[in-house]
């Protein structure tokens, strides 16, 4: 595995490398660098508040050290049902209790009993090899972000029509801007921890990361993946010192502004709703339409479930129906529709109640894991690492962990946890 490891890292730094020698590359890098210079440097930039802003908000023991431990997917759940007017049926009152107990005991009990007396053998990985693949993701993603726009002949952001258009074949490598931000974010990181960087540099080069998302992400029309980009700046600002507790909470609430301003203007584009209605309505009837769903599932799932993880490997590109038509289908018997089915969508309909206790366990554990190791060592991979995953499952608490490039970094993450939690056993 690691000859397989050096010759891939070998490669991509090669690559990596040769972009950087290029005319074009070492243009960008030398322009980045000025605007760097000009901004730490500069006169305006003192009148940015301080870390001790909002200062009572340090005081809270929870928001200073635990905001975004695993916990936070529960709080952010129930938030999320709570938006609903509806109310959920007995039955799955009582699958939510399984899942939140469940997830509970993954993320805050089992991980006690692991590396309590051995830390010293984790994994190490390379600095240059982390920020070369997170380079060529990021060439990659751009790559097929023209492709995917040239395909539907403009811009989905001002022509909202046209985004239906796009081929997800084609905007699924877009998508990869995302992990790459976090691996090229990890390597900055590690710069400012080893104090190659001052803090000024690094703060830039993840707002400068931030913005290159966001003009990319946003020009497609697409909200999750934007709120990605930001929750994983934020998340490994926060845990790598990088980022004040005041900005992570404004943050946050900018970016619940983002999701309810862009889904109320490209509602008001399909002519869905009028000036009249409230912002608020769209994300109001989301979660009213999915608390719908979920009875639904959960109905259909019962005990022990109905399609036994059909669901979950409709995920694997070339299946005929993907997960999300495999909702519509089993609630509507549509399948030209695709219907996010929450967190626990999923998992109830596969293996019903009880698949829900064992797959929220799961999750919870190996969060709940990922949490430890980066609080123990603030590796800056293991920051990166943890911010991607837990950014990931709270955009499931809607979506669903269903895309098949989602499934594969959670993937990578448990190969990663278990190999380290085997090393440090000995």
């Amino acid at each position: 595995m690691s000859m397989i490891y050096s010759t891939l890292t070998s490669i991509i730094n090669r690559i990596s490398d040769e972009f950087h020698k290029s005319f074009l590359f070492t243009l960008i890098f030398t322009i980045l660098e000025f605007i760097e210079n000009q901004w730490v440097n500069s006169f305006f930039k003192r009148l940015y508040p301080s870390e001790n802003f909002l200062g009572f908000l340090n005081k809270n023991i929870i928001l200073k050290h635990h905001i975004f431990n695993p916990i936070i997917v529960l709080f952010l759940f129930a938030m999320f049902l709570l938006l609903s007017m509806d109310s959920p049926s007995t039955s799955l009152v009582i699958t939510l209790a399984i899942g939140f107990a469940a997830f509970t005991i993954g993320s805050l009990i089992l991980p006690r009993y692991l590396f309590n007396d051995n830390l010293k053998n984790i994994i190490q990985f390379k600095r240059d090899d982390i920020y070369s693949i997170g380079f060529c993701l990021t060439l990659i993603s751009i790559v097929f972000f023209f492709i995917s726009i040239a395909s539907v002949g403009g811009i989905p952001l001002l022509k909202p029509s046209i985004r239906y258009l796009l081929k997800p074949m084609l905007t699924m490598p877009v998508f990869l801007i995302i992990p790459a931000t976090c691996l090229i974010a990890s390597a900055y990181l590690k710069d400012f921890q080893d104090k190659k960087i001052t803090r000024s540099q690094v703060r830039f080069r993840f707002l400068f990361l931030l913005a290159m998302d966001c003009a990319f992400l946003l020009l497609l029309g697409y909200r999750t993946p934007l709120l990605a980009a930001f929750l994983v700046i934020i998340i490994m600002g926060f845990y790598g010192n990088i980022v004040s507790l005041w900005e992570v909470v404004v943050g946050g609430l900018i970016g619940i502004g983002a999701i309810i301003g862009i889904g109320y203007f490209r509602s008001l584009g399909e002519m869905t709703i009028t000036s009249s209605t409230s912002p608020l309505y769209t994300l109001q009837s989301r979660a009213d339409f999915t608390l719908h769903v979920l009875n639904l599932l959960d109905f259909i799932g019962g005990n022990f479930g109905l399609t036994h993880g059909h669901m979950l490997a409709s995920s694997i590109p070339g299946s005929d129906l993907g997960p999300r038509m495999m909702v519509g289908k089993l609630i509507a018997w549509r399948t030209e529709v695709t219907v996010t089915p929450t967190l626990i969508g999923q998992m109830v309909v596969d293996f019903g109640k009880a698949g829900v206790f064992v797959e929220m366990l799961l999750l919870g554990f190996f969060l709940g894991v990922g949490f430890k190791i980066m609080k123990i060592t603030k590796n800056y991979f293991y920051i990166g690492i943890y911010s991607l995953i837990l950014t990931y499952t709270i955009l499931g608490i809607e979506t669903g962990i269903l895309d098949i490039q989602v499934l594969l970094y959670f993937a990578i993450a448990i190969f990663i946890y278990l190999i380290n939690m085997a090393k440090c056993k000995n």
